[in-house]
């Protein structure tokens, strides 16, 4: 089973935008459903006089018209949330609302489409919370997120995956490391290179700089997310859950540091916050994170940087767009 056409919930975020990219690429109709809360019209623009191309904006918490769209694509990549973190320490209901609201409300138009749907949801290592075995597998557990987006996370996956039993659809559920890369506007990076930027003399760095975390370039994520969709496509499973990431991590502090040197300022002053729970950044930041992609890799396919590597490329990239606008 090969799709010809394809729904990307959240197709004008960082990762979606760049998903509709490829899939346009490989001659799919795309259909993009937006908010526009964290996504970018920008990211799509170059894309607009493509004629396999439709944007809608579209609000999944109350949306009017979802089920007649839904009807439209054979496979539905369901990526929308609300990516940042940090604010469920002050905002706990963003995360319920823009994630798991917005994920059952898209499951109750694909059910009365009464028509069966492939769901390939963007999940996150954060479902996993503190885990006690690094690498972490996918059939690790408990799980136990200690944070409201890992949560809502979870809660999603749970939700997709009886809505694949009990209405007969199908689901691949991916379980994403750190991405990071061009039109990304969140994360440690972006922050960075703002707060250098404003202060070329010194750095604040939440917690004590000695997170250590698996972060995996835009690109070889796209890569990860076609070969496994193409492969869950040819198989007959009901639902399937794979890692994706690189295949080792690297610290805050030494982020930092390579984030400075591209931007000349090798000697800038590193002022470290101390962070909270044992150098954590935030409530909620997760102070160790490697996923195992065994089970990625027995497929055939493994990824092209390592974390060293993306981080390096992102923060060229990154730059680069600074100096367009």
């Amino acid at each position: 089973m090969k799709s010809n056409s394809a729904i990307i919930t959240g197709g004008a975020g960082f990762i979606g935008s760049h998903l509709t990219e490829r899939l346009l690429g490989e001659g799919q109709k795309v259909i993009v459903l937006d908010n526009f809360s964290s996504g970018r019209r920008e990211n799509l623009q170059h894309l607009n006089k493509d004629l396999s191309l439709t944007i809608i904006r579209e609000d999944l918490k109350k949306s009017a018209q979802l089920e007649q769209i839904i009807s439209q694509g054979e496979i539905v990549y369901h990526f929308a949330a609300n990516p940042e973190v940090r604010v469920g320490e002050t905002d706990p209901k963003v995360h319920f609302e823009e994630n798991i609201v917005a994920t059952f409300n898209l499951l109750e138009a694909i059910r009365h489409a009464q028509a069966q749907k492939v769901i390939v949801f963007a999940s996150t290592s954060t479902v996993y919370g503190d885990a006690s075995k690094i690498p972490t597998p996918e059939n690790y557990g408990p799980l136990i997120p200690i944070s409201t987006y890992g949560a809502s996370k979870l809660a999603c996956e749970a939700l997709i995956m009886s809505y694949a039993y009990t209405f007969n659809h199908r689901a691949l559920i991916l379980r994403l490391a750190n991405i990071i890369g061009p039109k990304s506007n969140h994360g440690v990076i972006v922050d960075f290179i703002k707060k250098i930027m404003a202060n070329p003399n010194q750095l604040e760095i939440l917690g004590d700089g000695a997170q250590e975390k698996s972060y995996m370039h835009i690109s070889d994520c796209i890569e990860a997310i076609m070969h496994l969709t193409n492969r869950f496509l040819e198989s007959s499973k009901k639902v399937d859950i794979y890692n994706i990431g690189s295949q080792d991590k690297i610290t805050v502090k030494e982020i930092a540091r390579i984030t400075a040197k591209e931007m000349g300022r090798a000697n800038i002053r590193f002022d470290y916050t101390g962070g909270v729970d044992g150098g954590r950044g935030w409530k909620g930041d997760v102070k160790t994170m490697q996923l195992s992609i065994n089970k990625l890799l027995k497929t055939g396919w493994k990824p092209k940087y390592t974390s060293k590597q993306a981080v390096r490329i992102t923060t060229k990239a990154l730059l680069k767009e600074h100096q367009k606008r």
